[in-house]
């Protein structure tokens, strides 16, 4: 077992695990540890804990020391000057006539490395705009290609739901999404219908479809015949999360409404409505 604590370096980011290294360190505190990219400003959203060998990769960094005032001035001003080189570079894209987009630009805590990044269609040749930019910022560049749902995540927005994008505001990774799901939840197919933002498939289709799931393989299909209360019917309906069947009984002329209880249950009541 190992002693750690979660650490995230951004909004809604990915959280990464480090050694406390001894230090009395609570949640919601803001921590400096190394990582891959240099050494790093982070905010602790997981409290000290113990995890199993194969829950982490080894070897397991650890925490430098407790973020103190003069590291949170330090950010600030990474922030500004990131912002300021946001200027620069769209010039010098536009200069260079290159056809990509500008997302978002990050300094390292340490000044170390400043990265852009950026969308495109395709593969684009940035040799010479990486030699304009380290001529002008004097430190090491990193020019990202990401994807429409990591650009999403970053510059945020209102989702069809009308609440702030689950990206940007919780979930730390993207999650594979299928049209299956949408065909699972008997969602319409239409894009503009289940697509977010990005123009992929929404991430919230994941989030009932263990539920739709376990129902589809507990109840009969539409135009499957059962058994019910007041005789052989067909089913005709189906609320999968509600677990009620529509059933049209045969030789009744009429549908009736069963929950899944209703019908595994010996004393089974039924509840008419109109067709």
């Amino acid at each position: 077992m190992y002693d750690v604590v979660g650490v995230r370096f951004k909004k809604a980011g990915k959280i990464y695990y480090f050694d406390p290294n001894g230090f009395d360190i609570q949640l919601d505190d803001y921590v400096i540890v190394e990582t891959i990219r240099g050494i790093e400003y982070g905010k602790v959203v997981v409290s000290k804990k113990q995890v199993e060998e194969h829950d982490i990769v080894l070897p397991l960094k650890k925490v430098i020391r407790k973020a103190d005032e003069k590291d949170r001035m330090i950010v600030q001003e990474n922030n500004r000057a990131a912002k300021e080189a946001m200027d620069i570079c769209l010039k010098k894209v536009e200069e260079h006539g290159l056809e990509m987009k500008l997302v978002d630009v990050e300094y390292t805590f340490d000044r170390n490395k400043v990265i852009f990044y950026f969308t495109a269609d395709g593969r684009i040749d940035f040799r010479e705009l990486v030699k304009d930019l380290a001529s002008i910022f004097k430190t090491r560049i990193e020019l990202r290609q990401i994807g429409v749902r990591d650009e999403a995540k970053m510059l945020g927005g209102i989702g069809p739901c009308g609440r702030m994008l689950c990206c940007s505001t919780f979930l730390g990774d993207f999650e594979p999404v299928s049209i299956k799901m949408a065909k699972d939840q008997n969602l319409s197919l239409n894009p503009t219908k289940i697509s977010g933002l990005c123009g992929r498939l929404m991430c919230c289709l994941k989030y009932e479809n263990d539920e739709y799931e376990t129902a589809k393989e507990q109840l009969p299909d539409i135009g499957d015949t059962i058994e019910t209360p007041n005789g052989t019917g067909k089913v005709v309906g189906l609320n999968i999360l509600e677990r009620v069947l529509q059933v049209e009984l045969i030789n009744r002329d009429r549908v009736v409404e069963y929950t899944w209880e209703e019908l595994i249950q010996d004393d089974a009541v039924s509840m008419e409505f109109t067709d």
